[in-house]
């Protein structure tokens, strides 16, 4: 497919000694004594006692990612803000940038003083969005059913509205490869099934995961033997591509990639199951991201209390700790300057949180 621009009047339209004391608060394993659902968040909240009780360590390996003096904050919430997606950090900028996709605008928070902005309306009811590597901007738009980049001068190039002649079902979520300029994305369509999040028409394509050629623009399918295609993230050292999978399994697949370009050997990462007060809940995992020493980070939800937030696997798929919120975490990403501070898009809210280790890709 030819990558095409818009002008820039077009694109209008489109418009982050005491070591041993944190060390050891850290190391706290903390059972059902604190529930995230009966917290209080905001300016009248009272002050949260150290260690942050909503930070679970399931697993020895994650006590040292915990700090005993970091809470779990909110930094935004509006009644008048319904789906919080596709969280993405520009260090230039130093500032947050996420998608409300119902409403149809990108929202930014500034790092400097925490004030937000809507930085881009109308925006394609985008939902997943990135920044490469030359500091552009990437979103999916589910109501446009395709992946554009927003260039330094305003305009918008789209970079990917069809395959085989047809139409994306609507993009979802999207990575960019540091090497080769590569950009992978989802299509599981829920932006077109519905007019809540986009407009609704029939999905002409089987649900996949797509890789535009980084130089070229051609796009290829790269697996679609998953159900539901949803957050995708590369492995710590670009050896694997992990998917969350939001439809039947309601599990995290991962894939091997060979030479850079294609996919092999797909299996089962972890499943999403978890015991919640004697009782196995089946939620799901959204966006995902993985940090420098291989752990993968999960949004989820639809699982309830005790369950929604954030669950963090090693790399051998054993479920090593939680940050739990009071609201469905629809996605997540590293940020701040060291990139070690924990940005989550929570429903109707943005929540942050500080920890001892980093993201591994720059968004």
């Amino acid at each position: 497919m030819m990558i095409t621009k818009l002008s820039k009047n077009d694109s209008t339209c489109l418009d982050l000694g005491r070591r041993s004391f944190l060390a050891s608060t850290a190391a706290f394993t903390v059972t059902a004594a604190s529930k995230a659902f009966g917290r209080e968040y905001g300016p009248d909240a009272p002050p949260v006692h150290y260690p942050d009780p909503d930070v679970v360590v399931h697993d020895p390996r994650f006590a040292k990612y915990k700090l005993g003096n970091s809470p779990i904050l909110r930094l935004y919430h509006s009644q008048e803000m319904l789906w919080a997606e596709g969280p993405a950090w520009n260090s230039v900028g130093r500032y947050l940038l996420w998608s409300d996709i119902p409403n149809d605008v990108q929202l930014r928070w500034l790092a400097e003083d925490g004030h937000v902005t809507t930085f881009r309306q109308p925006a394609g009811n985008s939902n997943g969005n990135t920044f490469d590597y030359h500091g552009r901007q990437i979103s999916c738009e589910h109501g446009n059913r395709r992946v554009v980049r927003y260039e330094h001068d305003g305009t918008v190039t789209v970079l990917a509205d069809k395959y085989d002649g047809k139409p994306f079902n609507a993009p979802n979520d999207v990575v960019v490869h540091p090497t080769d300029g590569a950009i992978w994305f989802t299509d599981p369509g829920y932006g077109s099934m519905g007019n809540y999040e986009g407009n609704k028409a029939p999905l002409l394509l089987k649900e996949a995961i797509y890789r535009i050629d980084g130089k070229r623009g051609a796009i290829a399918k790269v697996a679609d033997e998953i159900e539901k295609p949803n957050g995708i993230c590369f492995s710590h050292d670009y050896k694997k591509l992990y998917v969350a999978d939001t439809g039947g399994p309601k599990d995290i697949k991962v894939w091997d990639i060979s030479d850079g370009k294609r996919l092999k050997d797909g299996k089962t990462f972890v499943s999403m199951e978890l015991e919640v007060s004697g009782k196995v809940v089946n939620g799901l995992a959204d966006g995902i991201r993985s940090d420098v020493d291989g752990n993968i980070w999960a949004s989820a939800g639809w699982g309830g209390e005790g369950y929604d937030g954030v669950h963090i696997f090693a790399s051998d798929g054993t479920r090593i700790g939680q940050i739990r919120l009071p609201e469905i975490c629809s996605n997540v990403c590293f940020g701040g300057r060291k990139r070690n501070r924990l940005f989550m898009t929570a429903s109707s809210s943005l929540y942050a949180v500080y920890v001892e280790t980093r993201g591994a890709h720059v968004s």
